[in-house]
């Protein structure tokens, strides 16, 4: 695991429950679970300080450390895609993004598109983008952030008269390819459940296993936030795996998450100036009520 990676999977999964504030002796402890250095922690907190994701503050000589807006914006929402049931329905409207970009403005439109790709839009043309998702107000705010009301049209359209939406769809994005990954997924946590369910029958699910195994399991499927445009479900193939898979994810993390909350609940540290008042229940379970 790369330790930025891993860092955005832990504010994501509980510090952000537990008031957003952690001491940075809780974070190092918490890492080494995974086999990175404290060098390496303290190497990544650095660079994420300088890149506006995270924020330090001083009390009584140690260091606590939190996530700014942009981290904050870049967590909470993988967090909230992460937890988001595949199931709903199309509402029939395409969102269609166009851009221009001087070319001393490169860099902001190579960044852009990651942004864009992040949200789930597929390139179709030079510079023109697609997604069948609600995705207004996510798009707004990068408008907002990064100032792009002079570079960028956005509008919505209930019918592209041509090509077909099936063409439209295999223009934008390769969806056989990222079916092939859930795929690899399935087949690798298929058998990881098993053993699981096996350890809790014979109690040997101790609270720490627990939550390396939870951690270790979200940050794996978070990967598919950067592929998978989480269609509705009308408009996924018919050899789509991308729901079985999540449907996994859920079962094994649902059987993980009391015991790793524990874990974390006896290692976080926060600031000894503020009560910390940790919302524990929407850490074991962020999961729409499908799940509860």
């Amino acid at each position: 695991m790369k330790p930025r990676s891993l860092m955005f999977t832990l504010f994501g999964e509980y510090i952000q429950h537990y008031d957003g504030e952690i001491w940075v002796g809780s974070l190092v402890q918490l890492m080494n679970r995974f086999g990175i250095s404290e060098s390496s922690v303290r190497g990544a907190i650095f660079r994420m300080v300088k890149q506006n994701y995270l924020k330090t503050r001083k009390v009584k000589n140690k260091s606590y450390y939190s996530l700014t807006d942009e981290g904050k914006r870049n967590v909470i929402d993988g967090v909230h895609r992460v937890y988001t049931s595949r199931n709903f329905m199309w509402d029939k409207k395409w969102r269609i993004l166009t851009y221009s970009f001087p070319e001393e403005k490169r860099e902001l439109r190579n960044q852009i598109r990651k942004e864009l790709n992040w949200l789930g839009f597929g390139l179709i043309s030079n510079s023109t983008w697609i997604n069948p998702n609600p995705v207004e107000k996510q798009v707004k705010n990068l408008i907002h952030t990064y100032e792009l009301e002079d570079n960028v049209t956005f509008l919505t359209s209930s019918e592209i008269v041509s090509p077909s939406t099936e063409k439209i769809i295999n223009k934008g994005w390769d969806l056989k390819r990222i079916s092939k990954q859930y795929n690899f997924f399935i087949d690798s946590y298929i058998d990881k459940l098993e053993k699981l369910r096996e350890k809790a029958f014979n109690d040997q699910l101790t609270n720490e296993l627990c939550f390396i195994e939870r951690t270790s399991l979200v940050h794996e499927f978070r990967k598919f936030l950067f592929e998978d445009p989480g269609f509705p479900i009308d408009l996924q193939p018919s050899y789509w795996s991308g729901t079985k898979a999540y449907e996994l994810f859920g079962e094994i993390h649902q059987l993980l998450a009391l015991p790793a909350v524990r874990f974390f609940d006896s290692t976080f540290k926060g600031p000894p100036d503020q009560e910390i008042t940790p919302n524990r229940h929407q850490a074991i379970n962020p999961f729409p009520s499908a799940y509860s």
